[in-house]
């Protein structure tokens, strides 16, 4: 049984022609996208193999080549549309070798298929392309033309179809009843490692029973940092007990065949003190407001301003973007780093973009997160994809 994902022949062949279309756009005769969210969208293939080197290989005249280790390509034949004659897999000789490198292996591929002299686009601002790939790349083919291509994969991928956005309200359901867990059992005393358990519990087991679906790993773990320590937005758990009057947001995501859904809620144990419930209302309406601006016509820049708008009301000043694209991705980021909501960004907004709108407020002793993933529509607000009261949970301490 294949775990290809459900999309058809003609999703993936409209794919490959938009990306064609922009390799055209920057007269590129080859693409090497080492970014696995982008590999998964092009071919469907699926593996915790990112940690080694690997890519897809895109050309104008030929169906897309997936290269990687030899027994990761055993994983490609059980997980790409392409037939096996488009999987090339590298022997373990060169898998953190001294005396080698895999984009040797590569660049000699490339040669042997006519791409010497080629213009190649590669992914150059990119957790999976190191230096060292660039610089072996660029020595194994003297003769080319390596360009930067970041993002070119990425800017494909803003429109959802509508079984990606089917996957990502099914994400959006895995995160509600991660929520539903959080609020039945936090509370002081408990430990917080075996809350975080139960939400990954949660989030992988699924929802449904036998007649439903169960999820995938995130590409980022839990975020749940408690009072001071929630005054930075990326800290993860420990195993210390909740502990009362304290605030805590969780940051964390459904994922379902690698669509994410994430979203953020925040609990106080015990009596929130002022400055939390003004800063909570003031939250509130900005997400109100952001949504509202959420519509295909404006820009990610209109959601920054109405958000900035109302926490501007409230003497609330806020630095930095509030949101980004959301889709298919891979550790450690699930974003897919193109749109940026913030004053500067003026990308149009078009129907069935997801993102995930992320208005955290972070003190020097707090921090409060309140969040949604959304869908654009036309005319309308964003759609917003799961089901999770917005208020600050209090709980008894």
């Amino acid at each position: 049984m294949s775990r290809l994902p459900a999309f058809g022949p003609k999703e993936y062949a409209d794919r490959l022609r938009r990306v064609r279309a922009a390799m055209a756009a920057r007269d590129l005769d080859v693409l090497v996208a080492a970014d696995p969210s982008n590999m998964a969208w092009l071919t469907g293939y699926d593996g915790w193999s990112f940690y080694t080197d690997q890519a897809v290989v895109v050309t104008h005249d030929d169906l897309p080549v997936y290269w990687g280790r030899h027994m990761d390509a055993q994983g490609a034949r059980r997980t790409v549309w392409m037939d096996h004659d488009h999987i090339v897999g590298y022997h373990d000789d060169w898998v953190q070798a001294t005396d080698r490198h895999a984009y040797q292996h590569l660049a000699a591929w490339l040669v042997d298929h006519g791409h010497a002299r080629a213009r190649i686009g590669v992914e150059l601002d990119n957790y999976y392309y190191s230096a060292a790939c660039h610089l072996h790349l660029g020595e194994g083919l003297p003769d080319a033309d390596l360009t930067d291509a970041t993002g070119l994969v990425n800017w494909q991928r803003t429109i959802k179809s509508p079984t990606e956005l089917d996957y990502i309200r099914k994400a959006a359901l895995l995160v509600t009843r991660m929520h539903e867990v959080i609020r039945e059992r936090v509370r002081p005393g408990l430990r917080k490692s075996s809350l975080v358990a139960d939400i990954m519990h949660a989030g992988i087991e699924g929802v449904g029973g036998d007649d439903g679906f169960g999820g995938d790993y995130p590409a980022i773990v839990p975020l749940v940092p408690s009072g001071a320590d929630a005054s930075a937005a990326h800290l993860t758990w420990d195993d210390r007990p909740f502990e009362p009057d304290t605030l805590t947001f969780f940051e964390i995501a459904g994922c379902y065949r690698r669509y994410h859904a994430p979203l953020s809620r925040s609990v106080y144990l015990g009596t929130p003190p002022p400055a939390v419930r003004r800063a909570e209302e003031a939250l509130l309406a900005g997400v109100a407001a952001g949504i509202d601006a959420a519509r295909a016509g404006n820009r990610a820049c209109d959601i920054a301003d109405a958000l900035h708008r109302e926490l501007a009301a409230a003497g609330i000043e806020r630095e930095g973007r509030c949101g980004y694209p959301i889709g298919l991705s891979y550790p450690p980021d699930w974003g897919e780093r193109t749109i940026s909501l913030r004053a500067n960004d003026t990308t149009v907004l078009e129907p069935d973009m997801t993102f995930h709108f992320m208005p955290g407020l972070w003190t020097d002793d707090w921090g409060l997160e309140i969040t949604e993933s959304i869908r654009i529509r036309a005319d309308v607000p964003a759609e917003v994809l799961a089901d999770v009261p917005r208020e600050l949970v209090v709980v008894d301490a």
